[in-house]
């Protein structure tokens, strides 16, 4: 897509008003059900929208403003030769300076501005200024002088943050500007201390030479560029007054030229819809913000939202989120093509509301909020802290939008417009209280039928979200469904060379294969995974008296604020707050509510590719799967108050009972495993063939305290070291466990070797086999895992992790149990999910002033009104995108750095100590060992002695001798009086 910006216009011809005005219409919802008279329907604007195709059958008249003095009643803003866009920005003032000699276009047009060491603009006196309604009172009569506001003396109050106002600037003569008046441009010697900070648009890629595409590391479109641009826009805001709407700030700001997509007509969209982004600032708690009379563009619009999607990011990067967000909006595309569906259809983009929810405006990334702008759902210096003394809470953009950005910057548009909400949090309160806002404030407005949680950086397949939906309109006692999730294994499955990558995708798979499908036929999956699943919102929903899914679902994140007493057996419980709710919605007093799970719906999801990243993640699942499964344990009794049939009742009990089962194999998971190593190795070197050639016992003794060992290791390292700081420790430690596990699976290959025929006679009898005990127990152990896999991965017709990733998983399946399990339970007391909470409020947006003006509440606000800086603004974020990102490596602090090296010096010292001794232990007590004493050192009565033992019993007679000549000599001395 290419954009220009339009002509200069001649200012020779036309006088432009110096600032927008306030004037309200009538409100295009009026023919909704719900009567709602919005004060912001104008924002701060003349302009008058034509009514949408949906709602064109009448023609609207002008009606007196409300919100100012001095309008007449009928009065009717003049006719402009101004488009819709640009009046709601408003233009500069008339044009004092002239045309360059010779003719030429000489007036400043849109996109650009005035350079005073142009030789070529003479700056003239300009005449006194009018106004554009003051210079045509003459020709139509009837109209009223624009109302002066210089009665409302206001400064730049909410200014004195990380940019200034130029106002201020030391070189300017202090004097403060009035509510609609326009700041200067920053003059030339101050702006940064470059030579050329000026910034006409850029042309766009394709349009201008080579040398204007930026550079990923030099250039114009490097960010530096970027915070200059947006430092400007900043600066040259305008003071205005918004109309507060039940004392919040909520208003319309116009969205950039670029985002707008020609040929709307026919989509049935409201006035205002495309050309505006609705800015609302919250400053409640979420659960408060429908009772705070907040609004939502799909309340007042009065339609029905039959998906409510949410996608939940922290610091995650623009990639991913382009990933989840362009996957989605080819889901709501597929939407509109199911034109037989009674549901769905070309309109169906309306009853689908995409919500994005970003933990913490400090820690979001800078890239993450260039894309939302380029879409339109996000305006710079529009944003405020703090509104009439309060706290921002969260800042919400809602807008809708056909702009589609690829994930190498392209800018283009989609087939179908996609309405969508971005809740930008003023503080990092992780993410149950991103679900909070979504379920708790949003939910309660748009009332959805299903709604649908995704993370960031999970990539759902074209018709994914449409299967998950199918589910629920098919069954109505569906209350929760989740689909397939799957590794991201790259091009050509690339990602697969890296073993850790491979066992995690063939742990996916299998999951998804035997788990999640066994314990759908029951109605309870014991997770629907908070990265891609589905509920139904009358299923989530609390009861009358507050108790339910969602009381118990966020009771996590209550149990975390400061002076909460919460055990840390519910802190770790909520750490797998996605296995609370799932539990919580089948158990639902007097409700019949079931899971189940979707094989049609697919979504894959990057994996750690990284030791350290890797144990972190699993040390949060392993505790909170454990402690939730304790707490389904306990409450199991909750299943009979449900409204389940009694046969669904008796088949979750019995599903109960299965899990407990689990949890105990679980809980001695390290022993078990342990014990299998032990036995099945000295069991294949006791028979008759040696499978290690004669050296059986030794490399058994060998590895059988190696085993060992690593356990103690991964104990100490556990207690005290986090992964990050003893990467090749726990990297040594899954090497060796590796080796153990394939010493383990050749002896158990050999096994059953010995115990089969080896001729082709020795078949003809195979009932003689299982007449066998040793091979019956082997072949039936190893059937009932590994052979099963490979069935039922065959049944699901997706056999090919069992060729690509089968190896790796069996190679990782002791790190799996002795590294994961014992980090976790060392570390019980760390409830955090790796993300740091924010609670201290900023103070670098500026403020909204709440003022009375003719007996209603405004909020005085600065807001950006040159067109040509947000349009400026929007195309380098474009051009930025373009550029690649460099990736910024994962740096620890110096303070994080040091307490990592302290840790391993700790660790080091622990291992040294202990393990030099275990060594002795090992060295001394060997087969080898012994075996050379018996052959060389013998006593008379033919026993055994270790001269080890020599050795002890003469060094402590003479540590001993040479303590008594001391204490002897002592005395000694003192006699004689040394």
């Amino acid at each position: 897509m290419s954009y220009g910006y339009p002509p200069p216009p001649d200012h020779r011809q036309q006088q432009l008003s110096p600032a927008p005005t306030y004037h309200s219409h009538n409100s295009p919802y009026n023919n909704q059900a719900q009567s709602y008279n919005d004060p912001l329907d104008s924002y701060y604007t003349d302009l008058q929208r034509a009514p949408s195709p949906a709602y064109g059958h009448q023609q609207q008249q002008p009606i007196a403003s409300p919100s100012l003095t001095g309008y007449q009643q009928g009065y009717q803003p003049p006719s402009t030769p101004l488009d819709p866009h640009a009046e709601m920005y408003g233009q500069p003032t008339s044009n004092p300076y002239q045309n360059p000699p010779g003719g030429g276009a000489g007036g400043i047009g849109v996109g650009e501005v005035f350079r005073p060491n142009n030789q070529h603009l003479i700056p003239q006196q300009p005449p006194p200024q009018q106004s554009f309604y003051q210079q045509n009172q003459g020709s139509q009569p009837g109209l009223q002088p624009r109302p002066s506001f210089s009665s409302q003396h206001s400064d730049y109050y909410d200014e004195g943050k990380s940019y200034s106002s130029t106002t201020h600037l030391a070189s300017t003569p202090q004097k403060e500007w009035d509510v609609g008046s326009v700041v200067p441009p920053v003059p030339r010697d101050m702006n940064y201390g470059s030579q050329d900070q000026y910034y006409p648009p850029r042309p766009m890629y394709g349009t201008g030479p080579p040398s204007t595409v930026p550079s990923a590391h030099t250039g114009w479109g490097g960010t530096s560029h970027w915070h200059k641009m947006r430092n400007q826009l900043l600066e040259r805001r305008v003071v205005k007054q918004i109309p507060l709407h039940n004392g919040n700030l909520i208003m319309d700001v116009p969205v950039p030229k670029g985002v707008i997509p020609s040929g709307v007509k026919g989509l049935g969209l409201m006035d205002g819809e495309i050309e505006s982004l609705r800015y609302s600032a919250a400053t409640c708690d979420p659960d408060d913000f429908m009772g705070r009379k907040f609004n939502l563009r799909q309340y007042l619009y009065g339609r029905k939202t039959e998906l409510f999607i949410v996608m939940t990011m922290y610091n995650e990067n623009s990639e991913l989120l382009l990933r989840t967000l362009n996957s989605v909006i080819k889901n709501i595309a597929h939407l509109t093509t199911r034109t037989r569906s009674k549901t769905w259809g070309q309109d169906a983009w309306k009853k689908v509301v995409v919500c994005i929810v970003a933990d913490g405006r400090k820690v979001v990334d800078p890239r993450v909020l260039k894309v939302l702008q380029l879409m339109g759902v996000y305006a710079e210096g529009v944003m405020k802290d703090h509104v009439a003394g309060k706290e921002t809470q969260a800042h919400i953009f809602e807008y809708t939008s056909q702009v589609v950005v690829s994930d190498t910057g392209e800018v283009g548009f989609g087939s179908t417009p996609v309405q969508l909400l971005f809740c930008l949090k003023e503080q990092n309160k992780k993410k149950l209280n991103s679900h909070r806002w979504f379920f708790n404030a949003f939910g309660p407005l748009i009332k959805p039928n299903v709604c649908v949680l995704l993370d960031v950086g999970t990539k759902p397949s074209g018709t994914s979200i449409y299967e998950l939906y199918k589910c629920f309109e098919k069954h109505p006692n569906v209350g929760g469904a989740c689909g397939e999730i799957f590794a991201d294994t790259g091009r050509f499955g690339k990602y697969l060379f890296n073993p850790l990558v491979a066992g995690q995708n063939f742990e996916y798979k299998m999951s998804n294969i035997l788990d999640k499908p066994f314990e759908s036929v029951f109605g309870l999956i014991s997770v629907l995974p908070g990265a891609f699943s589905a509920y139904r919102y009358d299923a989530v929903k609390n009861h009358a008296d507050g108790t339910g899914p969602l009381a118990a679902y966020f009771h996590g994140e209550m149990m975390n604020l400061p002076g909460a007493t919460a055990s840390i057996f519910d802190r770790n419980k909520f750490l797998a707050e996605d296995r609370i709710l799932a539990f919580e919605i089948v158990v639902k007093k007097n409700a019949k509510w079931r899971l189940q799970y979707v094989k049609s719906a697919k979504a894959g999801t990057d994996v750690p590719a990284r030791v350290p990243e890797f144990i972190s993640q699993r040390r949060r699942w392993l505790n909170g799967s454990i402690f939730a499964a304790t707490y389904a344990m306990v409450c199991f009794w909750r299943i009979w108050t449900s409204g389940h049939n009694f046969l669904r009742k008796i088949a979750l009990t019995i599903l109960t009972i299965y899990n407990l089962v689990n949890l105990i194999f679980n809980w001695l998971s390290i022993s078990s495993f342990y014990l299998a190593f032990f036995f099945l190795i000295s069991s294949s070197i006791a028979g008759a063939s040696d499978p290690f050639g004669g050296a059986g016992d030794e490399i058994f003794q060998v590895f059988n305290k190696v085993y060992i060992g690593l356990i103690f290791v991964v104990l100490v390292c556990s207690l005290g070291n986090r992964p990050q700081g003893s990467n090749w420790m726990y990297t040594f430690c899954i090497f060796l466990f590796a080796v153990c596990q394939g010493i383990l699976l050749y002896c158990a290959g050999w096994t059953v070797y010995q115990t089969v025929p080896h001729t082709a006679e020795g078949w003809k009898d195979v009932s003689g086999l299982f007449e066998n005990k040793t091979f019956l127990d082997l072949a039936m152990s190893l059937m009932a895992t590994y052979g099963l896999y490979l069935v039922s991965s065959i049944l699901y017709f997706e056999p090919w992790h069992m060729l690509t990733s089968f190896v790796q998983y069996l190679l990782l399946l002791p790190s799996y149990v002795n590294i994961l399990l014992i980090y976790a339970m060392c570390n019980l007391h760390d409830v955090s999910w790796g993300t740091k909470g924010d609670n201290g409020a900023s103070k670098d947006l500026g403020s909204a002033k709440k003022v009375e003006k003719d007996g209603k509440e405004m909020a005085e606000v600065a807001l950006p009104t040159k067109q040509e800086d947000v349009e400026a603004l929007w195309q380098q974020a474009r051009a930025e995108l373009r550029a690649p990102a460099v990736e910024k490596p994962e740096k620890r602090s110096a303070e994080t750095k040091r307490a990592d090296q302290d840790r391993n010096f700790r660790t080091n010292v622990v291992l040294l100590f202990l393990g030099s001794n275990m060594l002795v232990i090992l060295l001394f007590t060997s087969s080898a060992f012994t075996t050379w004493v018996n052959t060389h050192f013998t006593s008379a009565t033919q026993s055994t002695f270790n001269p080890y033992l020599t050795v002890i019993f003469y060094a402590v007679l003479g540590l001993s001798t040479l303590r008594f000549l001391g204490c002897v000599l002592y005395l000694v001395f003192r006699l004689f009086g040394f």
